[in-house]
């Protein structure tokens, strides 16, 4: 299991319910969860077997940046 981390510049919840469709029947996605508190606006997923790359053109084929932290 991998534990991804992301900053993102979403900051509603109808911009998290528009990836979240994708992000939710993805088969290596388990997990995931925006947090909008601070300026960082966190996606945190567990998954198996995926590349950070795959989630970061998730958000980005839906206009959204993404940028994984280490």
């Amino acid at each position: 299991m991998q534990i991804l981390v992301f900053k993102t510049n979403l900051t509603t919840t109808h911009q998290i319910d528009t990836i979240g469709s994708t992000l939710n029947t993805h088969p290596a996605v388990q997990k995931w969860n925006v947090a909008l508190q601070g300026c960082d606006n966190i996606l945190r997923g567990m998954a198996n077997n995926i590349k950070p790359t795959d989630v970061k053109t998730i958000l980005l084929d839906a206009g959204y940046f993404c940028e994984e932290l280490q």
